[in-house]
């Protein structure tokens, strides 16, 4: 399932008419009929419905919703809200043909009170006020529209392919429509996967209507919903004859005499999703504590210094298929050296958490390394490296983790609710998997080790880490689901989730 711009949508939607020589008309009537058939599954007959129409395409999808539910019986007035003459090309045609069925138009304009009034007697509100095209302040009469929808608590809203208000792209929101569900035409929208928008989507609805995939090959950037079958596809199979020795030898550097629990973590998720092999490189002084905590794990105690690593290590007697660097590192003297030497070794490395804090110290030869390097970082971690503020990477997230995965040449995980994995080849698998419940501490190390073990077990890297980032949040929604709440999972309750849903998962493959 692929997520577009406004602009790209546009251009799909030309190409399709152009090139393809699927008409305007027959769109729209596609849109308006799909979306009318979401509705009927979820809306009594004996309801009062209320359809909002603006003047573009939204509107024109409203029409035809509008007649089509009518069709059925039900209890539907339309309000057209701009003047009559304002409606245009597919949507006028619209218009035309549900006046021809012999249905009524009720106008908003010069009969704004009593619009306000009958509002409140509506038990559904349909939002096909101003779609994709939105940009700027909404102006009045739709600013007060959508705040008396807003108010009318006891209304079920939904909105055809945006909610009225929420820019296509995210960004800054002033008045929208806060809806139920919104049921999105064809392609989701970037902003149904970040916030604040996202939270003005209610329920996400997509509907096909017939827009051929050659359309958006052409004119989208490659952005997709990574899906549990893409997990089940990609999830290796392992052999009867497999031994340990296949499945990876990792190696993880972490630690320190205050976040002993970081790499601990971090080893006990690499184990729980499969590596073969581990070894903990931490420091000496944390050695007892950490050998005691995860007994499946090898150990190369380093030379310490003030609770953390000295800045050496003894890479000669390590062997390796992938590397990660950072959990409970903290941000020592000796920290940088040792992410540096990681850095030098010929095998995939993933850096996180106090690993990314000397970003500007090797990123300039991140490009000249020849195995791939993953970051992880939270958008915090993110600001810092790029120098952009918070707010700067949550309004442009698609576009920020992007172009640093195209700059570097590396695999970006951009972490928080819908996690993006950016690739350096621009591609990006957007996770739609876990809660809350994962604003804690210890998630990310969580997620690090899944990387890790991951990386090593999977052809596609791509596959790997969006894998590891959907069993991830899944886990967290398991035990949400099951026994926990939001508020007390805890990052090692993740961990022992893990195995409940790779079995699910390998009976899928079945």
């Amino acid at each position: 399932m692929r997520v577009v711009t406004a602009a790209e949508m546009y251009a799909i939607d030309r190409y399709t008419i152009e090139h393809i020589g699927i008409s305007e008309e027959a769109l729209m009537e596609n849109a308006g009929q799909a979306a009318a058939r979401v509705l009927l599954e979820r809306i009594s007959p004996f309801q009062r419905i209320a359809v909002l129409a603006g003047a573009g395409n939204n509107g024109g999808d409203g029409f035809i919703m509008a007649r089509v539910l009518k069709s059925w019986g039900y209890t539907v007035d339309l309000w057209l809200i701009p003047p009559k003459e304002r409606i245009k090309g597919a949507a006028k045609k619209a218009l035309e043909i549900y006046e021809n069925c012999g249905y009524e138009v009720k106008s908003f304009i010069g009969n704004e009170p009593l619009f306000f009034q009958q509002m409140l007697s509506y038990h559904v509100l349909i939002d096909a006020l101003l779609g994709i095209g939105v940009k700027g302040p909404v102006q009045s009469p739709y600013k007060e529209i959508i705040d008396a929808m807003n108010h009318h608590h006891d209304a079920v809203v939904y909105a055809i392919d945006v909610p009225s208000g929420v820019p296509a792209d995210g960004g800054e929101i002033g008045a929208a429509v806060y809806a139920d569900m919104t049921i999105t035409i064809q392609y989701p929208k970037l902003s149904a996967y970040t916030f604040p928008s996202a939270d003005y989507y209610g329920e996400l609805v997509v509907v096909d209507i017939g827009i051929p995939p050659r359309s958006s090959e052409h004119h989208a950037a490659f952005r997709k919903v990574w899906m549990k079958e893409d997990v089940i596809r990609t999830l290796p199979e392992r052999k009867r004859a497999s031994h340990k020795g296949v499945h990876g030898k990792g190696l993880i550097i972490g630690g320190s005499q205050r976040m002993t629990g970081a790499v601990m973590m971090a080893a006990k998720a690499a184990l729980r999703s499969g590596a073969g092999l581990l070894t903990l490189a931490i420091p000496e002084t944390i050695y007892p504590v950490v050998a005691s905590g995860v007994l499946e794990a090898m150990y190369h105690p380093c030379s310490a210094k003030n609770g953390g690593f000295a800045g050496e290590i003894d890479w000669i007697h390590l062997d390796m298929d992938a590397i990660a660097i950072g959990p409970g590192m903290g941000r020592l003297e000796g920290t940088k050296p040792i992410v540096q030497a990681a850095l030098a070794q010929e095998v995939p490395v993933v850096l996180d958490a106090d690993a990314l804090f000397f970003w500007s110290d090797y990123a300039r030869f991140l490009k000249k390394r020849t195995s791939p390097t993953i970051v992880t970082p939270h958008p915090g971690e993110m600001a810092r490296m790029l120098g952009l503020s918070i707010r700067e990477v949550e309004n442009d997230r698609f576009q920020v983790s992007r172009q640093m995965a195209i700059d570097y040449g590396i695999y970006v995980v951009l972490k928080g609710p819908y996690t993006i994995v950016a690739t350096p080849d621009g591609k990006q698998y957007i996770n739609t998997t876990g809660n809350p419940a994962l604003a804690k501490g210890g998630s990310g190390d969580a997620l690090t080790g899944m990387i890790l073990a991951f990386l090593m077990q999977h052809r596609s890297l791509e596959a790997a880490i969006s894998n590891a980032v959907w069993v991830h949040g899944k886990a967290a929604d398991f035990l949400v689901k099951t026994k926990h709440s939001p508020f007390d999972v805890l990052a090692t309750d993740v961990i022992s989730a893990i195995p409940n849903v790779l079995s699910s998962l390998c009976k899928g493959k079945k």
